[in-house]
């Protein structure tokens, strides 16, 4: 319900249509069915203030100690009483929700991504790791690498006819915004802000080729013929081979300046394209329909999934397949020679349900599309896209080998499966599978460090137009409460297993009202973004050390949920954190523990083995109280 300042405003406001920002360049759809679904969904709801002052006080309540929850607790009320700050900067942020198609969109892909100076390797894009198939040789590989080229072109057409089957969220239909964003899409660096360039089914440029990396030489390879009809597997192979054959010895590692610093990279960036041919090049690769990378012989060490992940989320380093990227590119395929496939996309158009959707689709294809032959067709020569360096470049080239060397060597990541159930046990409880995995990670960190932390769940909000993400927050009084009873051999376990439920429970409703939009995350950036826009000092709810705190996600985590046995990776957003994702099968349950090395606090192996342990005893708990 509008506030009483937010009503008197309306009167004068008028309905604008959302324009995308400059920042997002292309993205706009057609008219068509899709475009007509998009109209009817709703918009993101602005939350009741006084809620999300409830809620924000129950989230922090775990973290803080008596006093500090107390000075927390005196900010809120003054922030949320009547007449006062907060209820001003609600209304503002009510005027912008009327205004536009979306309060929230343009300001959190500025934030969250455009703005956010770190390099995308490990601090923005994540790595799909894909189930490895079987090369005994490098045309094996060329011919599988064929075959995902044409199957991921088969799911273009679904993209460009505007026929993608519409997601679902029980009977809500969800956005489909992110899916248009996928093909012919890349991150552009600037010396202070990014952009996002799509040349998507609305866009007057439509290309037809997709960018081919191999040794390090990039190529421009046409995937169409001259009637827009996709081109065969044995021709899409047939051009590979001409590829790998033309790029028969490495070339400098151009592409691994796009694992820079976004500031260092942005200037880079400016001084190649001062070159006819290097603007040439740029141009093509950002317009190219998706990058496919052909890496090279890979050393795998004892843990082979733990490697393969090092491989889709970074390259290996400088000495490995790093320089064989384009980590701007929105879709970046990777075919090792071992069998290793995968996917590293960049995260600011999309979030992970539309790339699984993707990945399902094509390993759909590769496991079952019969191999087609076509003869009619003489496709056009892979085009060589090459780079011209000078001193400046070749230095540049130099210092980001040595910064993505520290960050590989500074990554510790584990790759790991739970055999002994999957999601049918909690099922079996009737319990939520998500909210289940979510409270054991609570109890494995806090078996560890005895302590609770800021936890950050990511939940959907692609029930309304252009919806993102917002944080479910796992971390909870109850959650902290089950853990203090799952430690301790005074508390049976009858009152173990009502704590389990009950956190479990409390997670599942805090999940589901935050895809229903009524998250607080969001809305508190959204409150204090629209003070500084204002041109009022950033209120003292968001200079406090709660506030801080809170943020300080040293759990970071995501469910991407496939069909196959693939699992995403990622790196932890906070320095002394862990990235945590997973994909719980109906038999067992897969998750990737990222940490870094540097941190004396953090270890990715000692995670893992603690939520096993975890696991095991939530098992046992209910299995016990269930015999008595």
């Amino acid at each position: 319900m509008l506030s009483r300042t937010a009503r008197t405003m309306v009167k004068t406001a008028k309905q604008q249509p959302w324009k995308v920002p400059e920042f997002f360049r292309g993205a706009v759809l057609p008219p068509g069915r899709m475009l007509a679904h998009q109209a009817g969904l709703p918009r993101l709801p602005v939350p009741a203030l006084s809620q999300t002052m409830d809620k924000y006080l129950k989230a922090v309540r775990p973290l803080l100690d008596d006093e500090e929850f107390q000075h927390t607790k005196e900010l809120v009320e003054e922030f949320g009483k009547e007449g006062g700050l907060g209820a001003s900067l609600q209304a503002k942020l009510q005027m912008r929700a009327l205004e536009r198609q979306s309060w929230l969109a343009d300001w959190w892909l500025q934030t969250a991504y455009l703005d956010f100076r770190m390099p995308v390797v490990l601090h923005v894009s994540p790595g799909i790791v894909c189930p490895p198939q079987n090369f005994n040789s490098q045309d094996e590989q060329l011919k599988f690498a064929a075959k995902m080229v044409a199957g991921l072109l088969d799911y273009k057409v679904q993209i460009d006819n505007q026929s993608v089957p519409i997601d679902k969220l029980g009977k809500a239909l969800l956005c489909m915004d992110q899916y248009y964003k996928l093909f012919s899409a890349c991150r552009i660096p600037g010396e202070r802000r990014d952009q996002v360039v799509v040349y998507g089914p609305g866009s007057s440029i439509r290309p037809r080729h997709i960018i081919v990396a191999h040794n390090n030489k990039f190529f421009a390879l046409d995937v169409y013929d001259e009637n827009w009809k996709p081109l065969s597997q044995d021709l899409i192979h047939a051009q590979l081979q001409k590829v790998v054959y033309y790029s028969r010895y490495p070339s400098e590692p151009v592409g691994i300046l796009t694992s820079e610093n976004r500031n260092t990279w942005g200037k880079v960036y400016k001084l190649l394209r001062k070159d006819k041919i290097n603007k040439a090049s740029l141009d093509a690769i950002n317009k190219g329909i998706f990058m496919l990378c052909l890496d090279k012989e890979t050393s795998r060490g004892d843990d082979k999934k733990t490697s393969i992940a090092h491989q889709l989320l970074h390259g290996g380093g400088s000495e490995q397949n790093s320089g064989n990227r384009w980590f701007d590119k929105t879709l970046q395929f990777t075919v090792g020679t071992d069998g290793a496939i995968g996917l590293t996309y960049e995260h600011s158009p999309a979030e992970g349900p539309p790339i699984i959707s993707l990945l399902d689709h094509m390993m759909d294809y590769c496991s079952k599309a019969p191999e087609v032959k076509e003869t009619s067709v003489e496709p056009k020569e892979p085009e060589r896209l090459p780079f011209t360096t000078n001193d400046k470049i070749l230095e540049a080239i130099d210092n980001a080998k040595r910064n993505l060397d520290v960050q590989v060597k500074d990554l510790d990541l584990n790759a790991v499966t739970f055999h002994q159930y999957g999601k049918n046990f909690p099922k079996s409880q009737r319990m939520s599978p998500d909210s289940y995995i979510q409270i054991a990670l609570q109890l494995a960190y806090y078996k560890l460090y005895k302590v609770p932390c800021a936890t950050y769940e990511s939940g959907s909000t692609r029930m309304f137009h252009l919806g993102r993400t917002d944080t479910i927050r796992s971390c909870s009084v109850e959650s902290l409460e089950f853990c203090k009873a799952m430690e301790s051999s005074d508390v049976p376990p009858g009152e173990k297993v009502a704590l389990l439920k009950k956190a479990v429970e409390g997670h599942k409703k805090y999940a589901q009202e935050t895809v229903s939009g009524q998250g607080i995350d969001r809305h508190l950036l959204g409150l204090k973004l629209t003070a500084i826009e204002a041109g009022l000092n950033v209120p003292d709810l968001f200079m406090d050390s709660a506030y801080e705190q809170a943020l300080h996600f040293k759990l970071s985590t995501s469910q991407v949920p496939s069909k196959y046995d693939s699992f995403l990776c990622f790196g932890p957003v906070v320095p002394d954190g862990y990235g945590f994702c997973y994909n719980p099968r109906e038999e067992h349950l897969n998750f990737c523990i990222s940490a870094f090395n540097s941190s004396p606090e953090t270890d990715s192996k000692k995670l893992a083995n603690s939520l096993h342990q975890s696991l095991l005893d939530m098992q046992e708990v209910l299995s016990t109280q269930a015999k008595l």
